[in-house]
């Protein structure tokens, strides 16, 4: 047995608990010392622990994870930072010409993989304290695709270029004007083609400070593709970006290829990443344990495969059970569906934007989706039905009812843990089993409850503003693009969740998206935003999944079609059969069964 011990820093306290993984561990009691304590932090050495799991139980702080995987994964380690840190089995194998797409839960070894070929960390092979040299590595990897790479990397004659997950970070290190900057970079003399498919000229004259994280994410992705480069390495190219910015995103990227470029892209929008790729390496593991790197399967497989939590091939199942997409949403549990909140016909204007929202009403036990490009006024709708903005004089959005809103941006101003912040929202209800059941559990929260507000990451963040949105009491659940910074299973996770706060409260929920299979998996109905962003925008009135779907897909000109064995919801690609075919008939959505 292979084993792997990671130790979290960050909730070991010795002191506070008395080192009771010393105390407790067997292989201390028989003199041999499994766990060394180095300036008050418990190192595991793997090679005397026997695994018995005991440490883990005794730990109060969740600070300790021993995992036993098979020994012939030994031989597969491609990196581990440092003792009882993270470790990655395998790597993916790109290839040019092809669209190498990484699907894997958030701390799972996706951006580990990017850095390492980008040769931003140099692979160690497990040894972090003997790190072998280029010619070892490339030995390591003989007779395979991965040989040349890092014979290519080693020698410095493979230029690379990655765009890192973080552009709101990109301010800090660069400054300038976004056009500017780009001028500078274009090697490939495509500056004039991207600024038109990613819609720069708007801010072309803009310094980058100003920027907001979506028009910062297309100035990143222009910039990686200007450069002259044999890899171009994206991590998470959709982030902040609408339905519509994503897609051509996807279509720019993918024109990478026909000048036979190695391309691998990390994302967790399930239908972008299906229509960004060719082929798909699925992360598994334990997140911020370890990671395995499946083998490379075919797009429509591979996402298939993740979802089922099943690899056939390697006859693995790395999840209990699997993500099921349903046709329409399934009806059980559903309320009578009394009004429980109506709106007339509201206007709201700023100095150079403004909004006008359609009569409309939402049900007791139903989810409204939101749909809409950004900077259309998806927000300032919600915040005038949270009661943060007042509407102009035509029209009022007043309703006595208890509000519950999750804002689009998260700040971690909260002084105090997890728990204290959940506490003082949930107030009696958080000692109980339906609140730990039904919202910390699905949302994986729990393991975050000692931890303090203000150290927590983007995506940590977000479960516990989801969390603390949903502990509250209220009538009217709104929630801003509560998906951002969450891998697939934590969108699904989360949309789960809400669909059964709504159902079992018998309240309503708003939720704004943009990604459409999440969309597709939580909404019982959609409100449709169109216009001109920036100048002006149209809230229509609630309407069917359906009929909103076909409304906001047609307007996107894009066509979706459901996969025949998951049912998920999958972007066909433009000018093929499926495609025409649907926009003849108007049914941007899916072809219903019997008209197929």
């Amino acid at each position: 047995m292979v084993r792997v011990a990671v130790l979290d820093e960050d909730r070991c306290k010795p002191k506070r608990c008395g080192r009771v993984c010393y105390r407790f561990c067997p292989p201390v009691r028989s003199r041999i010392e499994a766990i060394l304590f180095e300036n008050d932090k418990p190192i595991v050495v793997e090679t005397l622990c026997v695994g018995c799991g005991i440490c883990v139980k005794k730990c109060p702080f969740n600070a300790l994870s021993i995992v036993n995987l098979p020994d012939e994964l030994e031989e597969e380690c491609s990196h581990r930072f440092g003792a009882n840190t993270f470790k990655l089995f395998r790597l993916p194998i790109p290839s040019s010409g092809v669209v190498l797409g990484l699907l894997g839960q958030n701390g799972i070894g996706k951006t580990t993989a990017l850095n390492i070929f980008s040769g931003e960390v140099k692979l160690n092979l497990g040894n972090y304290k003997e790190s072998p040299n280029w010619p070892e590595l490339v030995h390591h990897f003989r007779g395979s695709t991965l040989q040349e790479y890092f014979q290519r990397l080693g020698d410095n004659k493979l230029k690379v270029v990655h765009k890192p997950q973080y552009v709101d970070n990109i301010p800090r290190v660069v400054s300038g004007k976004a056009g500017e900057l780009l001028e500078k970079i274009d090697e490939r003399d495509k500056l004039k083609l991207l600024s038109e498919e990613l819609q720069l000229r708007t801010i072309w004259d803009r310094p980058l400070n100003v920027l907001s994280g979506g028009e910062l994410q297309r100035v990143a992705i222009a910039a990686t593709i200007c450069r002259d480069a044999d890899v171009y390495l994206f991590d998470e190219p959709s982030s902040y970006l609408d339905v519509n910015q994503r897609l051509q995103a996807a279509r720019t990227i993918r024109h990478l290829k026909e000048d036979e470029k190695t391309v691998i892209v990390a994302e967790h929008d399930l239908a972008i990443l299906d229509y960004l790729s060719d082929q798909i390496c699925i992360f598994y593991g334990m997140p911020g344990v370890y990671g395995i790197v499946s083998h490379v399967h075919g797009v429509r497989v591979g996402i298939n495969i993740y979802l089922e939590g099943f690899l056939p091939d390697e006859n693995v199942r790395f999840r209990k059970k699997p993500i099921i997409f349903h046709a329409k949403p399934p009806a059980a549990g559903r309320t009578t569906g009394e009004t429980l909140l109506k709106w007339g016909e509201l206007k709201k204007s700023y100095e150079e934007f403004t909004l006008s929202v359609e009569p409309g009403e939402a049900n007791r036990g139903e989810v409204v989706g939101i749909l809409g490009p950004n900077g259309i006024g998806k927000t300032t709708f919600v915040k005038l039905l949270a009661g943060v903005e007042k509407p102009d004089e035509k029209g009022s959005s007043k309703h006595k009812l208890s509000v519950s809103y999750k804002p689009q941006y998260i700040s971690a101003e909260y002084e105090g843990t997890v728990e204290d912040l959940l506490k003082s929202v949930a107030k009696k209800d958080f000692e109980s089993s339906w609140h730990r059941s039904e919202i910390l559990q699905p949302l994986n929260v729990l393991a975050l409850l000692d931890r303090n507000v203000a150290e927590l990451s983007g995506g940590e963040l977000q479960k516990v503003a989801i969390a603390a949105c949903l502990s509250q009491k209220a009538e009217l659940y709104l929630l801003d693009e509560p998906s951002a910074y969450l891998d697939v299973e934590e969108r699904l996770s989360m949309a789960r969740t809400i669909r059964r706060v709504v159902e079992s409260r018998n309240v309503t929920a708003f939720v704004v998206e943009h990604d459409v299979v999440t969309q597709d998996f939580i909404a019982d109905r959609l409100i449709i935003f169109s216009g001109k962003r920036g100048v002006h925008g149209v809230a229509g009135p609630p309407t069917s999944l359906r009929k909103g779907m076909n409304a906001f897909l047609k307007e996107m000109k894009i066509t979706f079609r459901r996969d025949l064995v998951t049912k998920r919801p999958r972007v066909n690609k433009e000018g093929s059969k499926l495609d025409r075919h649907q926009k003849k008939i108007a049914e941007y959505y899916y072809v219903p069964a019997r008209e197929k």
